[in-house]
């Protein structure tokens, strides 16, 4: 007897919380799905909209690694369609490596479907470009070392020292530390921003400087789902731009232009 179709598992990045962010095919996953299982401690239940009354939605947030992929294991032998639905993208801070290394395992195929991160979710708030020709060419995203350690070479001392723009993600509950390290290599009066909530109602994009963040994060009492932001490229003078791209100046040519 043919064995009915089975689904390949769909890993979906939701976007920053808007579910408008969610990307076409991202949605298309949602409308499809029977299961869905979403990180619900940073996945805002709206992005559910896309999905059909009567698939299965399971909050994440309560559950385990053996936990997740017994429920996904089930599901895929009973021949349904399932998303497992993840924050911004799920390749970044996304744990998903453990989750297909065990798929793999049972010989379950998977795929990954990139989401809109929170980075650039901030950006576009902020209507500012990371990459501002000859001030800053290079975008790091990293975090803290906390309960999730940080190989040494990539501790924020040492990345801050290239002095680039950088995004900091799940690090800003040790605030202070993350003051010290800037401080050191940015300069105490370097421009930053906190993203708070980035793309969702309760948004908040507050601009400061490195030794005044401490105090406007306590004020505003933010304790997670916040991005730092720190890098050249927040004190450009975008309305007098001594340097431009190549890309748009009339006297430099390429293969789709002659000057």
């Amino acid at each position: 007897m043919e064995e009915k179709q089975k689904y390949p598992i769909l890993f979906v990045g939701a976007g920053p919380g808007d579910p408008e962010l969610i990307t076409v095919k991202g949605m298309k996953a949602l409308q499809k799905a029977d299961l869905i299982i979403y990180a619900g401690s940073l996945v805002p239940e709206k992005v559910l909209t896309w999905t059909r009354p009567e698939a299965e939605k399971i909050n994440s947030a309560g559950m385990d690694l053996e936990e997740i992929i017994s429920k996904i294991v089930s599901a895929y032998r009973r021949q349904q369609k399932i998303v497992r639905l993840h924050t911004g993208d799920p390749t970044l801070f996304g744990a998903i490596q453990e989750q297909t290394a065990e798929l793999e395992r049972e010989g379950i195929p998977f795929r990954i479907i990139p989401g809109v991160t929170a980075a650039f979710a901030a950006a576009a708030a902020m209507g500012q470009e990371f990459t501002i020709p000859e001030i800053s060419q290079t975008l790091i995203f990293t975090r803290l070392a906390g309960r999730t350690p940080v190989p040494e070479e990539e501790s924020l001392e040492k990345l801050s020292f290239h002095k680039t723009s950088m995004a900091i993600y799940l690090s800003v509950s040790r605030i202070e530390d993350i003051c010290s390290i800037l401080g050191k290599s940015y300069g105490k009066t370097a421009p930053v921003v906190v993203a708070y909530r980035v793309s969702q109602p309760e948004e908040k994009i507050i601009r400061t400087t490195v030794n005044n963040m401490a105090a406007r994060i306590r004020e505003e009492n933010i304790t997670d789902h916040a991005l730092i932001i720190v890098g050249k490229f927040l004190d450009a003078n975008v309305k007098d731009l001594k340097k431009k791209s190549r890309l748009y100046d009339k006297n430099f040519s390429h293969k789709y232009r002659k000057p």
